[in-house]
């Protein structure tokens, strides 16, 4: 029997197999993502990031994304580059820059995952009802540590 189907009765042994899982669906969808537009995973997450709060400060940004301010305003300015994210000046702070999605930006995004929870739904149908019970019983509290 494969590991992954192994009872799990330690945290260390689940924190072990969860992230092996996690890693594996997680490549699983970034195979999904389209070949036309070739965006990193770090610019995908911060069009999401952006789409999903609205225009943001860089340092908001990295601090969602948990990633450093420099790192933020270089994948700000590659998604600029492609004219998918647009710098704005801040509504209240002239010192300071929002970001926003471009319309490029918003149809790249939606594009990209539509076709990776299509992926997914198809995925999904293969379960019993009893897994995907659990899995919607799973999934907040997998975006609950994530979001630790």
């Amino acid at each position: 029997m494969p590991s992954s189907t192994l009872p799990v009765k330690s945290d260390a042994g689940l924190a072990s197999v969860l992230r092996i899982s996690v890693m594996r669906l997680s490549r699983r969808l970034r195979n999904q993502r389209a070949a036309d537009h070739q965006l990193t995973a770090n610019q995908l997450g911060v069009m999401s990031t952006v789409n999903r709060h609205g225009a943001l400060t860089i340092g908001e940004i990295a601090a969602l994304e948990k990633v450093r301010p420099p790192s933020t305003t270089r994948t700000v300015s590659s998604l600029e580059a492609l004219g998918l994210a647009v710098r704005e000046a801040h509504p209240t702070d002239g010192r300071q820059v929002v970001v926003r999605l471009a319309d490029e930006g918003r149809r790249i995004l939606a594009e990209d995952r539509k076709r990776r929870d299509a992926w997914l739904a198809q995925r999904l149908r293969e379960l019993s009802p009893d897994e995907k019970e659990i899995l919607r019983q799973a999934a907040p509290i997998l975006e609950r540590l994530a979001a630790a």
